[in-house]
């Protein structure tokens, strides 16, 4: 088994020592860190989210694949050549104003991760200006809102509103999820996008950015 398969392997089983030991052995033997990064580290959470998305793994095991990826991430940033990578897009995520619940936020954070987008998070808690200044701070292409509560889901409208008072709606890209969400409540308020689960969220993102970026190019 090569080593790049032994870290996605090693990724998927949430093993982050053996990661970081992967990639720097990779390293050192003079692999393309974008090679690590794509086949292995990629591969490894992609692996898992579709894995989760069919029922066959659950939250714990992603959360442990998402740190044996970060380790590794950590790793390759400071090998001698970094990852090479330039992020797809940047993503501003967050759990809406009212709001404390952070483990579909987070998991969600770590998908887009190994989605190739480069992902800030507000926290929980964040209300619109949160989430508005942080996306006009680093040039994001999406606003991301989880909510986990019927009672908070209305704070992701303010936050849509609060987009277009300032004249920045069609800006980003706004995705929006959480147990109570729906795509009914995603058409009533105007939101674009609105997944069931953290990996369809890293891939319809990472989707949306390209189409964006394609769209921007014909112009």
């Amino acid at each position: 088994m090569s080593v790049v398969n032994e870290i996605s392997e090693s990724v998927q089983k949430g093993r982050a020592e053996d990661v970081k030991a992967l990639v720097a052995r990779a390293l050192e033997e003079g692999m393309d860190p974008k090679v690590i990064l794509n086949e292995g580290l990629l591969d490894g959470i992609m692996i898992i989210g579709a894995k989760f998305r069919l029922n066959e793994v659950f939250v714990p095991e992603v959360l442990f694949a998402g740190k044996a990826m970060n380790e590794g991430l950590s790793v390759l940033e400071c090998g001698p050549a970094g990852a090479g990578n330039e992020p797809i897009g940047r993503v501003v995520v967050g759990t809406v104003q009212g709001d404390f619940h952070d483990i579909g936020k987070n998991l969600v954070t770590m998908m887009m991760k190994g989605a190739g987008l480069e992902v800030y998070d507000v926290g929980v808690d964040a209300d619109a200006e949160a989430f508005i200044d942080k996306a006009e701070e680093v040039g994001a292409d999406i606003i991301a809102m989880s909510a986990l509560l019927t009672t908070t889901m209305p704070n992701m409208q303010t936050v849509i509103n609060e987009l277009k008072a300032k004249g920045l709606r069609d800006r980003y890209i706004v995705m929006i999820g959480g147990a109570p969400v729906t795509q009914d409540f995603a058409d009533q308020i105007g939101a674009d996008y609105y997944t069931a689960d953290a990996a369809s969220a890293a891939e319809i993102a990472r989707q949306a950015v390209l189409n964006k970026k394609s769209a921007s190019t014909q112009l």
